[in-house]
């Protein structure tokens, strides 16, 4: 089965350093809905993260960039590093409205390709996307050539998109990729998904 990789690697300047992962949303962390919906479609998940502790209670393995300070790149080449698997799904871990059903269709749609990933209104998403494995020995080619930028990486491979008609029919209230950056954005996901009751 294909294995997922979640990146916690960022320093959350804007939330106090309090990572993303661990802000609750509708009820439950960030980090717990995302594991609820990668569950059911890969065998297994490991964590990219800079520090251990706030992740060790999950009991899930957890990885340090293999090259320190190569931002979201550095941690998809590791997180492909980490695996023995045929193909990983990535996924931001401040992403709390993924469903299991839209990352089956990742994995499907990349069976044939390096990267699958969805393309929105707002461009790629890279950050959400499945990778196989044979994509790290590009993407340390260009780490080792300091070109981080992870767009740059669509155009050295052969990518399958999921573009904004099916993304439309996947994703009618347009939450799938929406992900946490700033505080303000967290406020709409706590508006987009109120507390559970009872």
């Amino acid at each position: 089965m294909a294995t997922a990789a979640i990146l916690a690697g960022g320093r959350a300047r804007r939330f106090g350093g309090r990572p993303k992962a661990l802000l609750p949303v509708g009820g439950l962390r960030i980090i717990d809905r995302l594991l609820a919906a990668l569950g059911p479609v890969v065998g297994e998940v490991v964590i990219i993260a800079r520090e251990d502790e706030p992740y060790r209670a999950l009991g899930l393995p957890i990885r340090h960039d293999v090259l320190p300070g190569t931002g979201p790149l550095g941690g998809i080449y590791t997180a492909l590093a980490a695996t023995t698997a045929p193909r990983t799904l990535i996924v931001a871990a401040d992403m709390p409205f993924l469903t299991s059903r839209f990352l089956a269709r990742l994995l499907d749609a990349g069976r044939d390709v390096d990267i699958a990933l969805p393309r929105t209104e707002d461009g790629y998403q890279p950050l959400c996307a499945s990778y196989a494995a044979t994509c790290a020995t590009v993407i340390r080619r260009r780490l080792d050539e300091n070109r981080l930028a992870v767009h740059g990486l669509l155009s050295a491979t052969r990518v399958r998109e999921i573009g904004p008609a099916e993304m439309a029919r996947l994703d009618p209230t347009g939450k799938l990729c929406f992900n946490v950056n700033t505080p303000a954005d967290y406020d709409r996901a706590l508006a987009l998904a109120p507390p559970r009751r009872g």
